[in-house]
């Protein structure tokens, strides 16, 4: 539904509840958050609700007074046992926050634990101690909704609950039949992620038996809530057609409307200031190529390509498996090719490190010895361009730079030459013999050899912009590449690709990938559809065909993306951000939260009609 097709809302006042309310723990924070600004254009009276760490609220939530009539109800809930706090979330749109603080009320999970068997025969007997967190907040939730209800009388309020994390509120609103209606949402079934990481979900969805394969994986409780938490809302929702898919067969319930996820494109700079940092973040990572790679041998970095893939250490369900033999692939074509092109494909999969590798923070030392040099001479060094030029003197070594510059120099950069060759991680693992990337690495050939045309670096930390080597945000590591490549077999969503086309990078998605699918249906059907994919006419945002196909058919449509942005000029690179950044906007919250009008829209029919 586009922006011109306005939904007029019905519901008077919006509760939205998550275990991510200013808790960064997954892709829902930056749903919540990205949407907020949305949500309280539409909505005067809209409360986020989430958990209270003291910890982390720091930045991201400002206590505020509340009303007499909100200070009534924190009064009542706190007689229980649940203390309220109030205030601002601190992102644009600045929503109203409520954050539970649940210590106090821990005396109540078995109580909480017995309804939820004897009216849902949700089984919590001998569950993991994980559960029982989440159960006692959200239903503190639960108790804190059901009173802010009695304060908004013969208003249509809705609740919306983010995942199982947050059923048990629903659901004890339903016990106590509440004047609420509920919309919940999930975001990725708990059984489908588990059975995807080791098995092929989509191939045995018709097949198996979701009651039995909960307690198989060890998720019974989990699974139970989720399935209640969908039968039992007025409106469920998911927020993609794959992940609709899943849970039709998982939950045995269809969804009744899809709440694809979106981002806030105004938040995002411009393409031309994106283009004037492209420019800089990859010379950080130039500069990192030289003192990772450099010591031992040279490449031309003006024909050097960065590649990108940013993954929980998922290995199949994210593709990793896929995206380093198809770089293999990659790597072999372009050497039988002599091809002059350089890619060097990092891995921003955070994993158990240690420590940085020693000879890499010497490397990196030596590497910045030599730049201290040539930055101290630089004013020497551009005078001395400037007089010949003028002079039209031929340009040479000895010409341009002093002689006692050449003569420090070369001690130097003779120390930063050493044999061997290029590591493959950056730090020292924990378990280095037995890591599925460096162990596919070695198996694919993919082993930093002089001739290898496809480098790796697997970089198994977070981008924070402070981890000692790159020292780059998210973000900037994003804009500082060519291509980011996400080929996972298991994604509802799949925020990253979104995020590269929003900040007018090329990205590779799956049609198992919740976006993959979204930006599929915004192309015309001779561009990709079900059996065929015209690369050259899909532009800016690849989506591979993954689903119905085998891992080697999956690395053969990959391998053809890759060796097919191999090839092109930099003119038709550059065509391909701006399309990147195009299809993103697609994805804006302007258009797209009037899905979320219409799920809370089908609620309050549903409830009062």
């Amino acid at each position: 539904m586009n922006e011109k097709e306005a939904v007029v809302k019905k519901a008077d006042v919006l509760l939205e509840v998550s275990f991510e309310v200013c808790n960064k723990v997954g892709g829902i924070y930056t749903v919540l958050m990205s949407k907020a600004m949305q949500a309280t254009k539409h909505y005067e009276n809209y409360f986020c609700i989430g958990p209270y760490f003291h910890q982390k609220v720091i930045g991201e939530f400002e206590e505020v007074v509340p009303s007499e009539e909100l200070k009534r109800v924190f009064d009542e809930c706190k007689a229980l046992g649940i203390i309220c706090h109030y205030g601002n979330w601190l992102v644009k749109g600045n929503p109203k926050a409520i954050l539970i603080d649940f210590q106090g009320y821990y005396s109540k999970t078995n109580e909480i634990k017995k309804k939820l068997w004897d009216k849902f025969k949700i089984d919590s007997l001998n569950c993991p101690q994980d559960v029982n967190e989440p159960i006692t907040w959200s239903h503190a939730t639960g108790v804190l909704i059901e009173k802010l209800a009695a304060i908004y009388p013969g208003r249509k309020i809705v609740a919306q609950f983010h995942e199982w994390l947050s059923s048990a509120g629903l659901l004890h609103l339903k016990m106590v039949d509440a004047p609420v209606a509920t919309v919940f949402t999930t975001h990725a079934t708990m059984l489908g992620r588990s059975i995807a990481s080791s098995r092929d979900l989509y191939s045995i969805l018709d097949k198996i038996d979701p009651d039995k394969e909960a307690y198989n994986y060890g998720i019974w409780t989990k699974y139970q809530l989720e399935k209640q938490g969908a039968w039992q809302a007025e409106i469920f929702t998911t927020v993609s057609e794959i992940t609709g898919i899943e849970a039709e067969h998982i939950l045995k319930k269809k969804p009744d409307v899809l709440l694809p996820n979106g981002l806030d494109m105004e938040e995002f700079p411009s393409f031309e200031d994106v283009s004037i940092k492209h420019s800089e973040m990859k010379f950080r990572f130039k500069e990192f190529i030289l003192y990772y790679f450099f010591p031992y041998y040279a490449f031309d970095l003006d024909e050097t390509y960065i590649l990108f893939t940013f993954a929980r250490y998922e290995f199949h369900n994210k593709g990793t498996d896929v995206f380093l033999k198809a770089l293999a692939k990659l790597n072999n074509k372009l050497k039988e090719e002599n091809s002059k092109r350089t890619f060097v494909a990092f891995f921003f999969i955070p994993a158990g490190v240690k420590n940085i590798k020693p000879e890499l923070v010497e490397n990196r030392e030596y590497y910045n010895d030599v730049k201290e040099s040539v930055d101290e001479y630089k004013e020497k060094i551009r005078n001395y361009i400037l007089i010949n030029l003028l002079s039209q003197k031929r340009l040479a070594k000895e010409t341009i730079f002093p002689e006692d510059f050449l003569s420090e120099t070369k001690r130097k950069v003779l120390r930063f030459a050493k044999g061997g060759k290029p590591f493959m991680c950056t730090h020292d693992l924990f378990d280095e013999g037995r890591d599925p990337i460096l162990n596919l690495f070695r198996a694919t050939g993919l082993d930093n050899l002089e001739d290898d045309r496809v480098k790796v670096v697997f970089y198994p930390t977070y981008m924070s912009g402070a981890d000692g080597l790159l020292d780059l945000s998210y973000y900037d590591a994003i804009i500082g590449g060519h291509m980011g490549v996400f080929p996972s077999i298991y994604e509802p969503w799949g925020y990253t690709p979104l995020e590269a086309g929003a900040l007018g990078v090329a990205s590779v998605t799956t049609d198992l990938a919740g976006f993959g699918r979204f930006i599929n249906q915004q192309r015309p059907k001779d561009v990709c559809n079900e059996t065929s994919c015209d690369i050259a006419k899909e532009q800016g945002i690849f989506v591979c065909r993954r689903q119905n196909k085998t891992d080697e058919e999956s690395v053969d449509e990959l391998f053809n993306v890759l060796y097919f942005y191999s090839k092109l000029s930099k003119e038709e690179r550059i065509d391909n951000k701006i399309e990147a950044r195009r299809l993103a906007g697609l994805a804006d919250w302007k258009h797209l939260f009037s899905n979320y009008i219409q799920a809370h829209n089908a609620a309050v029919d549903k409830k009062w009609s």
